[in-house]
């Protein structure tokens, strides 16, 4: 694997975390700011939907790692994609908004995404 296959996988899923992020606050807008909940729940599937196609975008990049950390990348990336499919499945805005975010998440710590990205930085 070249330092360069991790740090383009690292960079990709930097930007996917940020794009979350960015829905996660114009869902709170929606929300809070003008009491839309249909306007929330559909950030919610937008968020959702970006994680349920995250490991599919990621393959190509996933696939220039050495074999072990791909291996170890695809696994982790599917897992992500799997929840989010699952809450789109079921419909839950709840379930949806938990996305990446264990039950003893507290505000202002890296979900679980921007956690990945630190340590496929650190394969580099």
């Amino acid at each position: 694997m070249s330092k360069n296959a991790a740090s383009a996988l690292a960079d990709f899923l930097e930007q996917r975390a940020k794009a979350v992020r960015a829905i996660e606050a114009e869902a709170e807008a929606v929300i809070h700011g003008q009491a839309d909940q249909a306007g929330y729940v559909d950030k919610m599937r937008e968020k959702a939907a970006l994680l349920a196609a995250l490991a599919t975008d990621a393959r190509p990049l996933v696939l220039a790692l050495e074999p072990r950390l791909s291996e170890t990348a695809d696994e982790r990336l599917e897992r992500f994609s799997q929840s989010a499919a699952t809450s789109l499945k079921v419909g839950s805005p709840f379930f949806m908004s938990a996305l990446l975010y264990p039950d003893e998440h507290q505000p202002g710590q890296p979900n679980d995404l921007e956690l990945y990205v630190a340590e496929v930085r650190s394969w580099g």
